[in-house]
């Protein structure tokens, strides 16, 4: 058991953490990698929380209220052919988030960020037959441990956002739901990476889709697939 504490740093929606980045903190205490996270309620902000492990197992509470639940499975994933990084480059330009933005201070996605404080992956369309989006990504060295690589919860958020926008029109206002992510590789600070998102398919509210980070050469180096759900009222749900 542990107490830990959700940065503002780390927010998604102004009051909630980012959910990749909570969800890859939970699954970093069953190893990071293999895992499938279900969100129950909004990770609050600054508040101390309780995880807690058993077995295969892990539960984020705030006193009786349970926040996160995550459990190590095998996660495979069918990932299409990504850009090449220049093709990322391109894509950039081409994302939505630029003009429109539910949340603009996101830690992953959010234009307001300044690049010392937030990841600032901004995914774009590519054209391609699987309809993906595509941005590169960096790590600097304030997401890595001492030996320079990237801790999970932040490989994890870089795979969050962009599946949201490769549904984003679909989904609208919408929330991350669940996660499921497998890290092939570590990832190091410095590194140049691709990182893309693709729609599954749609259902009602919740929205399926697909996420993975590749190196400049094509290498896979993670990938995840996700459930977003559409909500009514972001602030409330936030």
């Amino acid at each position: 058991m542990s107490t830990i504490r959700i940065q503002r740093r780390f927010r998604g929606p102004p009051t909630s953490g980012n959910g990749g980045y909570v969800a890859g903190l939970v699954a970093a205490a069953l190893g990071g990698t293999n895992a499938t996270v279900t969100l129950q309620a909004p990770p609050p902000l600054d508040h101390d929380l309780t995880l807690t492990t058993e077995d295969a197992l892990a539960t984020l509470v705030e006193g009786d209220k349970v926040i996160v639940t995550a459990a190590s499975e095998p996660v495979e994933v069918a990932v299409p052919p990504p850009p090449s990084l220049q093709g990322a480059k391109d894509a950039e330009p081409r994302y939505v988030g630029h003009s429109y933005h539910n949340f603009p201070g996101c830690f992953v996605c959010g234009p307001e960020r300044d690049s010392s404080d937030g990841m600032r992956i901004f995914p774009g369309t590519v054209g391609d037959e699987a309809s993906q989006v595509a941005a590169t990504w960096t790590p600097d060295d304030t997401l890595a441990d001492e030996d320079g690589t990237v801790r999970p919860e932040f490989v994890w958020a870089a795979l969050d956002c962009p599946g949201y926008f490769a549904a984003e029109d679909k989904a609208g206002r919408a929330l991350l739901g669940k996660m499921s992510a497998t890290i092939k590789r570590p990832v190091h600070v410095g590194e140049e990476l691709i990182v893309t998102g693709w729609p599954i398919d749609s259902t009602g509210r919740k929205h399926r889709v697909g996420s993975a980070l590749h190196s400049a050469d094509g290498e896979l180096v993670a990938a995840a697939t996700a459930v977003w759900i559409t909500v009514e009222d972001v602030e409330k749900a936030a």
